[in-house]
């Protein structure tokens, strides 16, 4: 007989998520995930005036905002065929490098290590020991015994009170959890860490940005940060340098912490580079344009076809014909009225909410299809993406985070490894490890150009009469993010996005086919019913962006427990 187990909210997420699925033979054999919050700013935007969408688009998240933002702009700019200034392609690219360089690490530490890393073994642990295994996996400067220490001393301090706040209803114990104290206290230790270093990422988007979350800096047409080397209210070589020194003390963090730790938790949890892998399509954009035309990227885009890396289709350009061509969004199981698929150019958000069905409609996640396919988006799916495509920087840092697995857990590790839970943060982690290079290579790109003379952000957009059509693209942190715009006589007649987590946490399409959330989620594990660890992990390897206590229920629907979830 199956157990169902439904976790409502998933926590540890932007947003809201349910999940329900059937356990049978400690497995999970049916699965359904379901956005429990209507999104309606498509609706907002309607009749007003393209420049302004952005303001009201970024507000779609709390946490990423300045992605929405930035594919908002980039699709009235392709509606109007508008080119911008290389500062402003500069700048721009160095606000959402920083993004995702905070965005990655908080989603690693804070928002998915605690599904790992039993805390309350921190007070058996040994410092010493601790340190000389974390100074051998890495150069970082705070693998000190006194760094460890001094984070151990603080879990002693509040698991002796009694009071243990927001770690209160960790799943401490499972027996799914088995990483050593020494390895818990290391892990720990960086989760403090980096709480300091994803603020510097942060503040650089606020420097460009002018206030994060929300910035403010961005137009139709580039950008409203004044350049004048001669002005200390402007964009000047001091202002320059702050970024510089900001990104140069987070970069040590990603390449020497994060990128380490990762790959360690990959290797002492092998098993969970075979669960996981769900839908083995994947999309991704091409992205970090380095010239004004937006004609050559330094992040690859793609599509890969049944997890066949052999094989990759190239997206040269930031919304390719086939791009535009290939996107429709299911209707069948989401609380929209309609059925038939649409075309983002022709879709329509009206909502129409029956409670949830697990038959009929269950979510407020439309189910984007790629070409009639369900796709997996996301830093996995650039990682296959660039890797496939034999793009270096990819290959560099793949082939150095499959080499650390390979020797810390004694046995091989490949590329196709990686299509699982635990490669999802692998891939984060080579993600962000790029980026970091890149965050230095872009900011010497602004500063080259602005050196040459070059101080322009901003050319006017002209809207002309009769309809247009745009789409603005952006490899976002979770993933293949796109805005898609209809202008008509200089206003918005249809908005639609189609971010991410749309295409993540799908649902079933017309054909009964599952998104990616739902067909991940088959076959794993679930060790103890009543706290559904494991199914948290693979929910959280994909880093929904949909907050914190959750039931699950027997096949009857009567409750069996209340599940508290960090």
């Amino acid at each position: 007989m199956a157990t169902r187990i439904n976790i409502d909210p998933v926590t540890r997420i932007e947003g809201h998520l349910r999940i329900d699925v059937e356990v049978e033979g400690g497995s999970v054999s049916k699965a359904w995930a379901s956005c429990t919050m209507w999104r309606g700013i498509e609706n907002i935007v309607l009749g007003r005036d393209p420049r302004e969408a952005w303001l009201f688009t970024q507000r779609f998240c709390g946490v990423c905002t300045t992605v929405h933002a930035m594919a908002s702009v980039r699709a009235v700019e392709d509606a109007l065929r508008l080119q911008i200034p290389p500062n402003a392609q500069f700048i721009r690219n160095l606000i959402l490098i920083n993004h995702a360089l905070h965005d990655h690490i908080v989603h690693f530490y804070q928002l998915s290590a605690l599904d790992w890393v039993d805390i309350m073994t921190i007070p058996r642990a040994d410092p010493a020991k601790a340190a000389s295994l974390a100074q051998g996996l890495s150069e970082w400067t705070d693998n000190s015994v006194k760094e460890l220490k001094a984070a151990q001393d603080r879990v002693k301090a509040f698991a002796s009170s009694g009071q243990l706040g927001m770690f209160a209803t960790g799943y401490w114990g499972h027996p799914a959890m088995k990483l050593p104290p020494e390895v818990n206290l290391i892990a720990f230790t960086h989760y403090l860490q980096a709480l300091q270093y994803q603020r510097y990422a942060l503040q650089v988007v606020g420097m460009l940005g002018g206030k994060t979350p929300h910035i403010q800096n961005l137009a139709v047409g580039g950008v409203q940060n004044a350049i004048n080397l001669d002005s200390l209210g402007t964009l000047n070589m001091d202002r320059l340098y702050q970024i510089k020194f900001l990104m140069d003390s987070v970069i040590p963090f990603v390449q020497q912490v994060y990128f380490t730790d990762a790959c360690t938790l990959a290797a002492l949890y092998p098993e969970w580079m075979s669960y996981g892998a769900g839908v083995r399509n994947y999309l991704a954009v091409p992205d970090l344009p380095v010239n004004a035309q937006a004609s050559n990227f330094d992040l690859p885009g793609g599509v890969i076809l049944e997890g066949n890396i052999s094989n990759p289709k190239t997206l040269y350009t930031a919304a390719d014909t086939e791009f535009r061509h290939s996107v429709a969004e299911d209707l069948t199981h989401a609380w929209y009225k309609g059925n038939e698929p649409q075309h983002p150019w022709k879709g329509e958000t009206q909502p129409h909410y029956t409670d949830f069905e697990e038959n009929g409609k269950y979510s407020w996640v439309k189910a984007p299809r790629y070409d009639g396919r369900p796709m997996q988006v996301g830093p996995l799916a650039q990682v296959l993406v660039g890797y496939a495509q034999g793009h270096p920087l990819t290959k560099k840092w793949t082939d150095a985070a499959l080499d650390k697995i390979s020797a810390v857990g004694k046995r091989k590790v490949t590329v196709n490894d990686l299509q699982s839970t635990m490669g999802r943060h692998v891939a984060r982690a080579i993600r962000c490890a790029m980026l970091s290079e890149l965050a230095q290579k872009h900011w010497e790109y602004l500063v080259t150009n602005i050196s040459s003379g070059d101080t322009a952000v901003f050319n006017p957009p002209k809207f002309p009469d009769g309809e247009v059509e745009g789409v603005g693209t952006h490899e976002a942190p979770r993933g293949t993010l796109s805005h898609w715009v209809v202008l008509r006589n200089g206003r918005l007649s249809n908005y639609q996005a189609v971010v991410p987590t749309t295409w993540n946490a799908s649902p079933r399409d017309e054909r009964g086919v599952p998104g990616p959330y739902e067909t991940s989620l088959l076959g794993n594990p679930v060790i103890d019913a009543e706290r559904p660890l494991e199914v948290l992990r693979t929910v959280h390897s994909f880093d929904p962006c949909m907050a914190c206590a959750c039931h699950t229920y027997d096949p009857s629907g009567k409750p069996i427990a209340t599940v508290k979830v960090l």
